[in-house]
């Protein structure tokens, strides 16, 4: 049985079995291999090329090179009339007519917007990250998009760097475990389906690493902390299915990340046996220029190519350079071919030759629906952290007679989206004063702006002092807006921007009893908030559910169990400072010569996996078993979880171990698993951990990894400091 298509003038003739085999999956690869081959027997070395190419907008130049087969992919378009629209002309215009891959940055959403993903990690839920990414590839897909440049599976150690709002924070087994939830969100079981989004890991690599937190800057790092730190998210997001990565923008130990054979090619094909194919970061080829190691486009497009980058984003390098190489004998065919199968399997795969196009009505009954903003509440709840509750001050009554609820970010509807809001829009955000009206009576609650996120200026101070005065509770939303976080956004100072400070210390001198909410999309330096104010909650940017889900929690009706997944600085003099750093030989101690500051504790102000809940956990009965591996297969440690307080909670039990001895020193701490579980009160269980023993290897001197013998120590708490402490041992 045959189907006939007609594409760009061509009569195609498709086997009913190969359209069956691309829907499914696993799919037929020799029948895919087989249908590449027809293709590009057919192609001209220009129209090769053009596949590698990828461009932004629907521009008429951008119309012209698409109709001349010179486009494999456009980024930015959205919409189904828009991707319809620039899709026709590439399958009805082009000679070929090969469809469009159309890429977007659909990050933490796409029209319904999600928190960003550190307060996504905050949640240390990856199942509810994957309904987050779910929804986001379902709206994304009916607007017509193929391709997601997510998820950011960087790891940060240094919260200067505006991106760490965009990733999962500083520990690799969380990013992995949030790198695997997202894939799985956006792809699905099948990316093929018209309900999924192809994903993109970015950006690779050890982009976060970057030298004192400027954005773009240099990385320079060893190998071991290359493999042990920042490449697992990508191994685990590859493992999970992520078909495309993204080369990253910085320099690798003087190679840069988009000309680096190393990463590219030897890692990441040889080693990890990756199938799918690179695209650079936007004209992260043309910058290779920049870096200093090319001398023209040309040698650039080279560099690039050969090393294994795919796909030119934005630079027009391939379009304008490959063919001459070609010609000059610099390039060969092959070199073209190979990248070009690997592009033209991903659209084949994804089934863009049958489903080129989109319904406007699934668009229309899929974006922003009730059912995806449920979903966006709940997520947000989740990834609320409560970091301090001295006296229990909350949750806070609802009889509560006044409320003054204070600061530039209360009433706030554009910050909470976050950056990369792809569709997102702030007339769809509930503010945080908004949340808190729709909870208790607006009567009661008095509303001051007090001072704005930028300046000194304090003339707004005494109207936020008289509502203060006049309310049972005052509530600080304070922070950062959506610009100081985020790509290119950067700070040497980590502390609350303009006289936010002084707004705090002005309505805690009222003697009103004190809550501030922080907005923001990193942590921040808030020394003298947290010795004074009795409760304080990182909220982080929660997308469009922000205020109900911050009033849920303010008032109780939900109970906070967020963890932090990243380390808060008590000054960006200690930066970067990170739990699972190595000992030293003289470890922080009231000696003069130890490893401290002379003006300043070396602890951080809050340690990654700390969170605070509205009711208590007790831990008890740690068990390791068996005591040692030996011939066993796997060590099980477990304790009893019991909520020891007088409501419902949610704990995240965390399991860590450290390697005692070892050839090389190793972390004094390392995060190996970890459950979200929820207990009425009074509850107990007890909570198993598998620990294989791959797990507890690292890669030695020569870059061998290995697991050797001896002693290793166990905690399973409720974060990174402290816990119950036991010990296994592994022999030979």
């Amino acid at each position: 049985m045959m189907k006939v298509v007609k594409l760009g003038g061509l009569i195609w003739l498709l086997l009913l079995p190969l359209t069956l085999a691309i829907a499914g999956a696993p799919q037929d690869n020799s029948r895919i291999e087989a249908r590449i081959d027809t293709l590009m027997a057919k192609m001209t070395l220009a129209e090769k090329i053009g596949q590698l190419a990828q461009y932004r907008d629907i521009s008429d130049e951008n119309l012209a090179l698409i109709r001349a087969g010179k486009a494999g992919s456009i980024l930015s378009v959205r919409g189904a009339q828009a991707t319809n629209h620039v899709q026709k002309v590439a399958i009805e215009e082009s000679r070929l007519g090969i469809p469009l891959l159309i890429g977007n940055d659909v990050i933490h959403g796409y029209r319904t917007i999600f928190p960003i993903p550190l307060a996504l990690a905050s949640s240390w839920a990856p199942e509810w990250v994957q309904k987050s990414a779910t929804v986001a590839a379902q709206e994304a897909a009916a607007s017509g998009t193929h391709w997601t440049f997510a998820p950011m599976v960087d790891i940060a150690r240094d919260p200067r760097w505006g991106r760490i709002a965009e990733c999962a924070g500083e520990d690799p087994h969380l990013g992995s475990v949030m790198a695997r939830a997202y894939v799985q969100g956006f792809q699905g079981e099948d990316f093929s389906a018209s309900t999924a989004v192809i994903a993109c890991a970015k950006h690779y690599v050890a982009y976060g690493a970057a030298t004192a937190g400027r954005d773009y800057n240099t990385v320079d790092i060893s190998e071991q902390t290359l493999r042990e730190i920042y490449l697992p998210p990508f191994q685990a997001a590859i493992d999970a299915g992520a078909i495309t990565i993204m080369s990253a923008f910085n320099c690798l130990n003087g190679v840069p990340a988009s000309a680096n054979y190393f990463t590219l090619t030897q890692i990441l094909r040889q080693e990890w046996g990756f199938g799918g194919f690179v695209v650079s970061d936007w004209n992260s080829v043309g910058e290779l220029l920049n870096h200093g190691v090319a001398v023209s486009y040309s040698e650039a497009g080279k560099k690039a190519l050969l090393a294994g980058v795919d796909m030119d984003m934005g630079s027009h390098v391939y379009n304008q350079n490959l063919a001459d190489l070609v010609t000059n004998g610099e390039l060969a065919v092959a070199d073209i071919d190979q990248s070009v199968r690997r592009i033209l399997r991903v659209k084949i795969r994804k089934r863009l030759f049958e489903q080129p196009y989109v319904e406007p009505e699934r668009e229309a009954a899929t974006v922003l629906s009730a059912e995806n903003l449920a979903i966006a509440l709940q997520v947000a709840r989740r990834s609320i952290v409560l970091l301090k509750n001295d006296n229990h001050l909350l949750p806070l009554s609802k009889k509560l007679k006044s409320l003054a609820v204070i600061g530039p970010l209360a009433a706030d509807r554009y910050t909470p989206l976050g950056s990369w809001v792809c569709e997102g829009r702030a007339e769809d955000v509930i503010s945080v004063l908004a949340g808190i009206k729709q909870k208790i009576a607006d009567k009661k609650i008095l509303s001051v702006q007090g001072c704005d996120i930028a300046g000194k200026q304090t003339d707004g101070f005494a109207a936020a002092v008289a509502a203060a005065q006049r309310a049972e509770v005052a509530v600080l939303v304070v922070g950062e807006s959506a610009n100081l976080s985020g790509e290119a956004a950067s700070r040497t100072s980590l502390d609350l921007p303009g006289g936010q400070e002084g707004l705090i210390k002005a309505v805690y001198a009222t003697g009103t009893p004190t809550v501030v909410v922080l907005m923001n999309g990193r942590p921040l330096t808030i020394n003298w908030t947290a010795e004074h104010v009795p409760a304080i909650l990182e909220i982080w940017q929660l997308g469009d559910q922000c205020g109900n889900a911050v009033a849920d929690v303010l008032f109780g009706d939900y109970n906070p169990g967020g963890k932090l997944p990243v380390t808060f600085p008590r000054s960006v003099g200690q930066i970067p400072l990170y739990y699972n750093h190595l000992n030293t030989g003289r470890p922080p101690a009231a000696d003069k010569f130890t490893s401290k500051y002379i003006d300043l504790p070396v602890t951080p102000l809050f340690s990654f996996g700390c969170g605070l809940s509205y009711t208590q956990f007790d831990y008890r009965d740690l068990q390791i078993t068996p005591a040692d591996f030996g011939d066993s297969a796997a060590i099980i440690a477990s304790a009893v979880v019991q909520n020891t307080g007088d409501r419902s909670g949610d704990e995240v039990v965390q399991l860590y171990v450290q390697d005692v001895i070892a050839s090389l020193s190793r972390p004094v701490k390392e995060l190996k698993g970890f459950q979200r579980i929820t207990l009425a009160a009074g509850d107990k269980q007890r909570v198993e951990f598998r620990l294989n023993r791959n797990d507890l290897g690292f890669y030695d001197k020569d870059i061998k990894y290995v697991v050797e013998p001896g002693l290793f120590k166990v905690w399973i708490g409720g974060n990174s400091e402290g816990g119950l402490e036991g010990s296994f041992e592994i022999r030979n």
